[in-house]
């Protein structure tokens, strides 16, 4: 079908129209669409259920008081992107922040880098529900044939989905995103009630290392290997991410300014409280026959307190929860391809820089967005091992996207315009330090021998960007690699009249 072209020149009005001909995305998405996007990704009952059955076996029970930790720090992350979404109101976070304070060229590494991510961390998310949940809950063998099968299919779906209508994909995650919160803070709260009116609720079980040896339990560990404390906080590095991908779609959303950063800080807020509390109840109900060696340790806890018909609501909840997080994740990732291909810096943004007329939904980049999952899903799908250096590289790339955006923040924080839309103010300093002092102690667990694949995954893409990178420079020049300047995004914002949406600022000036 044909597309119309979007280009930098033509910003996008507050009504969601672009100036002239050129069709635009609409801005309609209001506070609970960009916290559902917010949540959706992080998705905690994905997150736990994936992750919680690897904290028992590293760091026993007693890792879940990992996660409180893991909240905080995410959290001032999540402030800190805040304050630059409330500047840089664009598709495209992370890529358009460092590409307009820092240069284009860092911007670019840190677009390719985000892209690695979200390729990764759809097949990783999707991967789940077909090789643990659904044989748990249809109680059939599960192979790599049929878990391959499966996940290209649920990819498929995500993708449609994301290509025909960005409002049908909204209601589907608003629904999904409620389903969950309710679901789990019923789950919550019966574990709770039933555990603690039959006794099977074991407090000291809070307090239990498990399997694990007591003696060097909090050592910091050595130069290939963290210690068992230390790995717990994989579980919230591995849930507690994507908060951000609600930036990515500011160019569709009211008020971006003041909504995005708001939605963001009540996602991790909200993941953060709702999260410990089931961690709590499904660790305090944990001494159950089997739960120790159970591939799927939360539903078996779940199923022995509540009963087989609770425990597969838990399943079904859970797959509905994973099908939301793969719609946002499918969704920002297309957003990124488009926000870097409209800059005329993504391989073949000639096409994938266009919006389709009918839908107002970047198709092609959507249609590009699956291929790559689709092909990184068939690379990896014949091992299971590949498969769980998968789900460390979805862990390891976005404390890397963390790490650099928080660091470009501290530098050039004193350069930014200012915004009417958050501020942090005061707690500036305080903020930046506690979100350096926590990436630093996250990116140092990843020494562990065990991410030696993940990070070799991510050298090896790092080169192929280079050596693109390096082939358009060539091409093209360096000076092409131009990005407006920052007082062109104040502006963009101070167009719109008090109480009206602005609008977004474009790309690259020509």
């Amino acid at each position: 079908m044909a597309q119309a072209e979007t280009g930098s020149q033509h910003p996008t009005p507050a009504d969601g129209t672009t100036s002239g001909a050129k069709p635009g995305m609409a801005r309609e998405l209001g506070w609970y669409a960009s916290f559902s996007v917010a949540f959706g990704f992080v998705s905690i009952a994905t997150g736990i259920f994936t992750t919680y059955g690897s904290v028992l076996a590293s760091s026993g029970p007693r890792g879940i008081w990992a996660w409180p930790i893991s909240v905080i720090g995410q959290l001032s992350i999540a402030l800190v992107f805040g304050a630059l979404a409330a500047r840089i109101p664009i598709s495209g976070y992370s890529y358009q922040w460092v590409s307009r304070i820092v240069g284009p060229l860092w911007g670019w590494i840190m677009g390719w880098i985000s892209f690695a991510f979200l390729g990764v961390v759809v097949v990783a998310v999707d991967y789940t529900i077909a090789s643990t949940i659904l044989p748990e809950l249809f109680h059939y063998v599960g192979t790599t044939q049929n878990a391959w099968a499966i996940t290209a299919v649920v990819m498929l779906l995500q993708a449609l989905l994301v290509a025909a209508s960005t409002r049908t994909t909204h209601r589907v995650n608003n629904t999904a995103v409620t389903v969950q919160l309710i679901g789990m803070i019923a789950l919550t709260v019966l574990l709770f009630a039933v555990g603690f009116s039959t006794g099977k609720l074991d407090f000291a079980n809070l307090f239990s290392t498990g399997t694990v040896p007591e003696s060097g339990y909090y050592a910091l560990g050595g130069t290939t290997h963290a210690g068992p404390f230390a790995l717990a906080f994989l579980l919230g590095a591995f849930t507690i991410v994507g908060f951000e991908s609600a930036a990515n779609l500011a160019e569709e959303t009211k008020e971006p300014a003041r909504v995005i950063p708001k939605a963001m800080v009540q996602a991790v807020l909200s993941l953060g409280v709702l999260g410990f509390l089931f961690l709590l109840a499904i660790t305090a109900a944990g001494r159950v026959d089997g739960a120790a060696d159970s591939a799927t340790p939360v539903a078996s806890v779940i199923t022995a307190i509540l009963g087989s018909v609770v425990g597969k609501i838990l399943l079904v909840l859970v797959v509905v929860s994973i099908f939301s997080c793969g719609l946002v994740i499918t969704l920002s990732g297309t957003r990124l391809v488009y926000a870097m291909s409209r800059d005329e810096r993504f391989p073949g943004w000639p096409q994938l820089k266009k919006i389709h007329p009918r839908t107002s939904t970047p198709l092609n980049a959507t249609v590009f967005m699956m291929l790559i999952a689709q092909i990184i899903l068939a690379v990896f799908s014949s091992s299971t091992d590949a498969l769980f250096e998968l789900f460390s590289a979805a862990t390891l790339l976005p404390a890397v996207i963390y790490a650099g955006t928080v660091a470009m923040y501290a530098i050039k924080r004193r350069s930014l315009p200012p915004s009417r839309g958050f501020s942090l103010g005061r707690w500036e300093v305080p903020v930046l330090i506690l979100a350096t002092v926590w990436l630093v102690y996250e990116l140092l667990i990843f020494r562990d021998a065990s991410f030696r694949g993940p990070w070799t995954y991510v050298l090896v893409l790092c080169a192929i960007g280079a050596v693109y990178l390096i082939g358009l420079i060539a091409r093209r020049g360096r000076a092409h690699l131009t990005m407006p300047d920052m007082a062109d995004v104040d502006r963009a914002l101070d167009s719109a009249a008090p109480g009206q949406d602005a609008p977004a600022a474009e790309g690259t000036v020509r």
